[in-house]
């Protein structure tokens, strides 16, 4: 079949989600028939679950795209995205283009699309508090852990660190920096009880953790001002702090919010069940920046172990309806949360399918195996987008590439 034209799919941003789904797509479909260009601003591959350990003093591995994707037809697309018009269809960036960039300065283009995969991710979210955006360090991006291993490094024996937050990015990197570096002072701030959310053993394992590396813990406690040298808690004591990480949580880029694409008040994209728009059905949204309902209609969290999935659910699900096959749709849940607590200790908590915990957990050096192969899963996911299985492209319905239609009946 020949085609006049081959459909534009554009995918925006490269983290686990973005970079799987387009990996995917163009392993689902023809080369003849799409045309998947990746925008991205860094030419390199992100473990965003490991930037704790970027930020303690540790090598990570190089993952350039150009080897990831090689052979696949995606073309890397090196630039920021400044605007996205869902209305005339076309994605606004700046950057160096495609090639190096070396002696290039940034250049300004609009791509058009006919389908959009939204991956832009979420960012630090200081919470409004005085003085976080200014003093406190960040671990949701490289350049931030890469500013805050320079500060740590710098820092001398017998010097202060408050890690604020006691979610998950909060234990691992206040764990990872006192076991790195046991001649500081780390001090962890929760807003609860430490580990409140997990099981009593998953919570003894932690708190033993905790304590053999020597981590001052201040639970039910707020943080209401972030200065050069301490926070100020919500009553007004003030902990010394040379160097302070903020892990309080997570905020979608506000890029969606000058469109017309319907939005959560957090300003995540709303989706329905195959990771599409419920008001533009030729954009999906996946990981952070989408609002995607799982097990007892609950909103899915932000996190790896959503995204994942969900970009696999968006990519079979655009090939399904390009191609005018059967769409798809898998049930997201839960299994477990898994927590590095340093290198030589974890905590693997199994959940129901809606994440709550259950009594089974596991601990020690045997989770921290466990979790050291799910996050080189994660990774090695990425470049294998099919998850090793024998994939056949399927050629692209003339009418779908077009108009995006397809036998939505079959779904």
């Amino acid at each position: 079949m020949q085609h006049t034209q081959q459909h534009r799919i554009v995918v925006l941003g490269a983290g686990y989600t973005g970079a799987l789904a387009a990996g995917r797509l163009a392993r689902r479909l023809h080369r003849e028939d799409v045309a998947i260009t990746l925008v991205n601003p860094e030419p390199d591959f992100v473990e965003r679950v490991r930037l704790h350990q970027l930020a303690a003093g540790q090598g990570l591995r190089p993952r350039p795209f150009a080897e990831m994707f090689a052979g696949t037809g995606v073309e890397l697309r090196l630039g920021r995205v400044t605007a996205v018009d869902v209305e005339r269809k076309t994605v606004t960036v700046a950057g160096s283009g495609t090639g190096d960039g070396a002696g290039a300065g940034e250049q300004t283009a609009d791509l058009p699309y006919d389908t959009l995969v939204y991956a832009l991710g979420s960012g630090w979210n200081d919470g409004g508090v005085p003085g976080a955006a200014t003093h406190a360090h960040e671990l949701s991006s490289r350049p931030g852990a890469l500013r805050l291993r320079e500060r740590l490094t710098a820092l001398g024996a017998g010097r202060t660190v408050v890690v604020v937050g006691g979610g998950l990015t909060g234990l691992e990197a206040a764990t990872e920096i006192a076991e790195t570096r046991p001649d500081l002072d780390v001090a962890l701030v929760a807003r609860g009880a430490l580990g409140d959310w997990l099981s009593a053993k998953g919570r003894a394992h932690l708190r033993k953790v905790v304590d053999g590396l020597g981590i001052t813990v201040h639970e039910h406690t707020a943080v209401a001002e972030v200065a050069a040298d301490r926070v100020v808690t919500a009553d007004g004591t003030p902990l010394a702090a040379d160097v302070t990480v903020w892990t309080t949580g997570f905020a979608v880029r506000p890029l969606a919010e000058a469109t017309a694409l319907r939005l959560t008040d957090a300003g995540q994209i709303v989706v329905d069940g195959t990771m599409r728009s419920v008001s533009h059905p030729d954009v999906y949204a996946i990981g952070d920046a989408a609002m995607a309902l799982g097990p007892n209609d609950k909103p899915l969290r932000m996190s790896c172990a959503t995204g994942v999935p969900m970009a696999w659910q968006a990519a079979d699900a655009i090939a399904a309806r390009l191609t005018g096959t059967k769409v798809p749709q898998v049930p997201l849940r839960y299994f477990q949360q898994c927590v590095s607590l340093g290198r030589k200790e974890g905590l693997i908590q199994f959940v129901t399918a809606d994440n709550r915990a259950v009594d089974r957990a596991l601990t020690g050096r045997l989770a921290a195996v466990y979790k050291e192969l799910i996050c080189k899963g994660a990774a090695w996911g990425v470049a294998n987008p099919t998850n090793g299985l024998p994939t056949r492209r399927r050629r692209v319905v003339r009418h779908a590439a077009v108009t995006g239609a397809t036998a939505e009946a079959m779904a």
